[in-house]
């Protein structure tokens, strides 16, 4: 008779694991999601660094959140926001939201929470406005077709 080996079960080594946070933020059509984690690669948007953004309007909205919390907080963790759907404007302000509602699920701070509701309630809070949709017997949700009696 063969001999029965006995198993053996190789060490497994448990890897350390990072504490992150998702986010959402909406403008009209924009989509923005935002993660947030341990690590030292800055704040990016769609993979780009926040200083690519050409405009300055722009990513000084983005970047607003970032005036709450402390120079160490953007050093030590990875801010990665990606942004889809509507104009620039829209996709500014949803990754704004995004970014804002991240850092707060992040440190769980209530102060940060309060501050960035004093400063701007759209910081946390999504504009609920739509685009109204088109109706017949005009061009546009509310204009009607102009009419003569001639």
């Amino acid at each position: 008779m063969a001999e029965k080996k006995k198993s053996t079960k190789k060490a497994v080594k448990k890897s350390k694991q990072t504490r992150f946070v998702h986010a959402r933020g909406k403008r009209k059509r924009a989509i923005a999601r935002a993660t947030v984690k341990e690590g030292r690669n800055g704040v990016t948007v769609n993979g780009y660094s926040l200083n690519a953004i050409e405009d300055p309007y722009y990513r000084e909205i983005v970047s607003e959140p970032l005036a709450f919390v402390d120079e160490d907080f953007i050093q030590k963790h990875d801010v990665s926001i990606t942004v889809r759907g509507g104009g620039k404007m829209g996709q500014a302000q949803a990754a704004r939201t995004a970014l804002a509602r991240a850092i707060v699920r992040f440190t769980g701070s209530e102060q940060t929470k309060k501050k960035m509701l004093d400063w701007d309630r759209s910081l946390l809070v999504e504009d609920s406005r739509r685009v109204e949709p088109k109706k017949f017997k005009g061009p546009k949700a509310r204009a009607r077709f102009t009419k003569s009696y001639r």
